[in-house]
């Protein structure tokens, strides 16, 4: 079977090539066949790097990453809204997922109830994001006359993994559109974005549609159910409104709470994270800096409140802020994004405490926003460049320095 179709795909390549009568559909043909195959194509010229990291592999392995974290989306989507289905009654269940999710059952001690209930609501997100966004892609792609990048794999999974369950799916569309087009496209696509394309779609649906986005009527798939995060109850009463709420600390980590579909277990992130940074996909020090970031302003924020201020969120310690809302997916998935942050090692560590100093900040000081991941990322990819140059400059400077006097030329 393999032999029968790479020869039918050779044979209708003229077709598709310059000259051929489906020339402009090229990227579209070319899109198929390295996504069964390997391309055959070599570099011709010297000089060769020898990689066994390509594009490919690398968009590959990230998407291999999420597995863990869409295992648990599926199953706590599926839990958080069978709980609720539990306390409520059947008539809170609607719709023609209601109708499948009554087939196999809404008993939350049953794991494969919960999973097929969150499959009914991760599917559709992932599905309509995937084809949308693969249209813009592919379409941009033939008008350029250029190949169809493997970098919209990742920025579905990811952007998908960041939306509450209940989005609507024309809302989904709109926002993975945007991601594509104004977040990468415009700026010549995969590897030439400077802002991370599926938090740019997520941003525009936040600020465009707030109501669909934050509040308490968006977390649990659950029809007439209300009820805060963990965070939002952190916000308005610290760690005391959290344990109020029947959520200990280790919940938050394995997961256990309403959240975005794929933001909600530490430990599954963690995991997925684990991998890239075994693999050298992701960068420990922009891990690291992160960490740093959020740890060292977290505990100057909890000398403040022992000082007395009134706001709750000076008292929350830092391996609260790690488990809550989307720090640790944003820390492990879209900080660590190749092409966004900072490329030099010292500036990796500057883009990463920026991030972690930013997203407390936000938190604790604003409290309009109790999240602030999403918006500390954007904010850091912006200087990521600016972070890159300073440290180039200063690397100049010290190398000239260290020129003996009168030596001229490059070293």
């Amino acid at each position: 079977m393999s032999s029968f179709l790479r020869q039918w795909l050779d044979s209708v390549e003229p077709n598709f090539t310059h000259g051929g009568k489906y020339e402009r559909y090229y990227s579209l043909f070319e899109m198929v066949d390295t996504l069964l195959y390997s391309p055959p194509n070599k570099t011709a010229g010297n000089p060769h790097v020898r990689d066994a990291l390509d594009l490919k592999r690398v968009m590959g392995y990230v998407w291999l990453a999420t597995f863990p974290v869409m295992f648990m989306a599926c199953w706590n989507t599926g839990y958080q809204a069978n709980m609720a289905i539990q306390s409520m009654g059947l008539e809170s269940v609607e719709g023609w997922r209601g109708a499948i999710a009554g087939l196999f059952g809404f008993n939350p001690d049953s794991f494969f109830d919960n999973f097929i209930h969150g499959l009914l609501y991760f599917l559709p997100i992932y599905m309509t994001t995937f084809i949308v966004g693969g249209i813009a892609e592919v379409v941009f792609a033939m008008v350029r006359g250029h190949e169809v990048n493997e970098g919209f794999f990742v920025t579905s999974i990811l952007y998908t993994l960041t939306l509450p369950p209940t989005t609507p799916l024309w809302m989904v569309a709109m926002g993975i559109l945007f991601g594509v087009v104004l977040g990468k496209e415009v700026f010549g696509g995969t590897g030439k974005n400077f802002v991370n394309p599926a938090l740019v779609g997520r941003a525009f649906l936040f600020f465009a549609y707030p109501a669909y986005l934050s509040g308490d009527a968006v977390w649990v798939a659950a029809d007439g159910f209300t009820g805060a995060t963990p965070l939002a109850n952190a916000a308005s009463a610290g760690v005391a409104g959290i344990l109020a709420g029947n959520v200990s600390w280790w919940d938050s980590f394995l997961g256990f709470i309403p959240g975005s579909i794929g933001e909600t277990s530490t430990l599954a992130i963690l995991i997925g994270g684990g991998f890239l940074l075994y693999t050298g996909i992701a960068s420990w020090r922009i891990v690291a800096g992160v960490l740093i970031g959020m740890v060292g302003l977290s505990l100057l924020f909890n000398l403040i409140g022992l000082a007395g201020d009134t706001n709750p969120m000076f008292s929350l310690p830092w391996y609260w802020h790690l488990s809550l809302g989307g720090f640790a997916f944003g820390m492990m998935f879209m900080a660590t994004d190749p092409v966004t942050a900072a490329h030099t090692n010292t500036g990796r560590w500057y883009f990463g405490i920026l991030i972690g100093v930013m997203v407390v900040l936000i938190r604790v000081v604003n409290p309009a926003f109790p999240e602030g991941m999403m918006l500390a990322i954007l904010f850091a990819n912006i200087f990521a460049p600016l972070i890159d140059h300073v440290v180039i400059q200063a690397n100049i400077k010290r190398r000239k320095q260290r020129q003996p006097a009168g030596q001229g030329g490059m070293a």
